[in-house]
């Protein structure tokens, strides 16, 4: 069973997804915010990390630098969710090799299934 795990502080929507991705026969995890949800990158390994950017205590883009740093975990594909919509947001994290950008408001939840299915079958 494939991992996605979730890093997202709105209770609602992280709740959402991960009962999406269950019943979609993921496995997932959540984490609220981005010290804790590291953590969890590193002991989950998970297939897929859908990301928000800004999260408490360390955000996306913290998460994503510190990704790059480590070879071990660099590989693991990411899906940024965000609000965030400006160019210079989009082309920061596109630095990093992020596999998707979503636009909270602009996706339901059966089209970031369908793009984190289409990225785990590339």
């Amino acid at each position: 069973m494939q991992k996605i795990l979730i890093i997202e502080d709105d209770p609602s929507l992280s709740e959402a997804l991960a009962k999406k991705m269950k019943g979609e026969g993921f496995e997932s995890f959540v984490s609220s915010d981005g010290e804790t949800g590291f953590r969890m990158i590193e002991e989950k390994l998970p297939d897929l990390i859908l990301l928000d950017l800004i999260l408490p205590k360390k955000n996306g883009f913290q998460i994503l630098e510190d990704l790059a740093k480590r070879p071990d975990l660099g590989n693991i594909p990411v899906v940024v969710l965000s609000n965030l919509e400006s160019a210079y947001d989009i082309e920061r994290v596109s630095s990093f090799g992020v596999k998707g950008y979503l636009v909270k408001a602009n996706y339901s939840l059966d089209e970031v299934v369908k793009k984190v299915r289409a990225i785990l079958a590339s």
